[in-house]
């Protein structure tokens, strides 16, 4: 008897009808076309390997007054896959794992995680301390759509702590850090911003993103919430966006509540990507976190190259509080070449492996212009307060071989500063090399 007829069936004699199989198949007439939907529907995947990926958006329930307790809350199980789904459940519990967290709540992606955190825990009246040092958009977001609310946004050094002392008070409910910082490197001491914010009621929530819970676990530290972009080392090749948030599960509550009516829900094919991904992550970044450092200090000796940028170089101001909290420094070096966009660009144009990409934490190395690109709505001022410069790269470092890269920088390098030199003496490099 096809799966579908099984419990229509189940449902008839339960009601005292009595009616066998065949009498009731013989109720619906056209079976071809019905059996085409409703065969196989019963599938079991429990004996599979590799997860399986649940591309459903709704579910199917016993009875109307299961799915009335499911959607109040008051029986366990999927809903509806904008806020309850198997692949991504799954994604979450390996991330709160990894995190040493109670639970997480995975989103569409970084930015969207971070504003449902500020719609979980912001009010109106209330304000928000927020590190300068983080990436682009997250400045943006909160001055541009929560400030208009009666959310207040106060921006402070990273690494100015007795502004981030001055700047909490009794009406702050959130601090905001990425730590190591995108693009230079400044990592914050989690532990000294927990207990300033604990000591106002406030929360600490650390963006990871740059390490990844295998180099490093902010709520070991007393942060309370963990976030990632998870599109980025997380996935690790470049297919998708994603965003999660790990923490108690007191607070995982308040996020799952704004998920539901957001509707920012990560996609179970993204889900299913992540999770292949996870299992490769160790791996990973230790191989690009040993290229990346041999890297860093290649360039911090090359003669083409100014400032580098690398919280694994003993010369980095943040180099001790990197060490005490990381068990690595990630992926990402930032460099200067020569003194203005001119020349960042032209070493830009040069490379011819590695990537002109916005994005990090790809297996591919990638290079971009921070001033120009991820930090371009920024003004000149809160730039410069960074120290990010018109002359200023960041590298994302991938898997190729430490020769080959180090050996497309340098050409690069070469070709953009003999332009430069080119350039001051009234001819292009074209015309020289004619």
């Amino acid at each position: 008897m096809p799966v579908f007829l099984h419990s229509f069936c189940r449902l008839l004699l339960f009601d005292g009808l009595n009616l066998n199989s065949t009498e009731i198949s013989m109720m619906f007439n056209d079976q071809g076309a019905t059996q085409m939907l409703r065969i196989g529907q019963g599938i079991d995947v429990s004996d599979s390997f590799c997860e399986p990926l649940a591309l459903t958006s709704a579910y199917c329930f016993s009875s109307a007054s299961e799915a009335a307790a499911r959607f109040g809350g008051t029986e366990p199980g999927n809903v509806y896959s904008r806020f309850t789904n198997p692949t991504v459940k799954t994604f979450e519990q390996r991330v709160a794992f990894l995190e040493e967290a109670e639970a997480a709540v995975a989103f569409a992606s970084g930015m969207a995680a971070l504003s449902a955190v500020v719609m979980a825990f912001a009010a109106s009246g209330r304000n928000i301390v927020c590190a300068r040092d983080v990436f682009g958009t997250t400045l943006t977001m909160l001055r541009q759509h929560f400030s208009p609310y009666g959310v207040e946004v106060r921006v402070v050094g990273m690494l100015d702590y007795d502004a981030w002392e001055k700047a909490i008070d009794s009406a702050t409910c959130l601090l905001i850090v990425e730590t190591p910082a995108n693009p230079m490197q400044q990592v914050a001491d989690i532990a000294r911003l927990s207990r300033m914010a604990h000591a106002h009621g406030a929360l600490l929530l650390v963006d990871s993103t740059m390490l990844t819970p295998v180099l490093q676990r902010p709520l070991r530290h007393g942060a309370d919430l963990v976030l990632h972009s998870a599109g980025k080392y997380m996935d690790g090749q470049g297919r998708c966006i994603a965003g999660v948030v790990g923490g108690a599960e007191a607070l995982m509550q308040p996020l799952r509540a704004v998920l539901r009516s957001q509707g920012a829900c990560l996609s179970p094919m993204n889900a299913w990507l992540l999770l292949k991904s996870l299992e490769t992550l160790e791996l990973r970044m230790q191989r690009i976190s040993a290229s990346a450092l041999s890297i860093a200090r290649w360039l911090d000796k090359h003669p083409n190259v100014g400032s580098v940028f690398y919280s694994g170089l003993e010369s980095h101001p943040c180099h001790e509080i990197a060490c005490a909290q990381q068990a690595g420094f990630g992926g990402v070096v930032s460099f200067e070449v020569g003194t203005s966009q001119k020349e960042a660009w032209a070493f830009m144009d040069a490379l011819q492996l590695i990537s002109i990409a916005t994005n990090i934490g790809d297996t591919r190395s990638m290079v971009t212009h921070p001033a120009s690109t991820t930090h371009g709505r920024w003004s000149p001022e809160d730039r410069m307060h960074c120290g990010i410069g018109d002359n200023l790269v960041r590298l994302s470092v991938g898997l190729e071989s430490l020769a080959d890269l180090q050996q497309d920088i340098d050409l690069a390098l070469q070709i953009a500063l003999a332009q430069k030199d080119q350039s001051v003496r009234g001819y292009s490099l074209l015309e020289t090399l004619e």
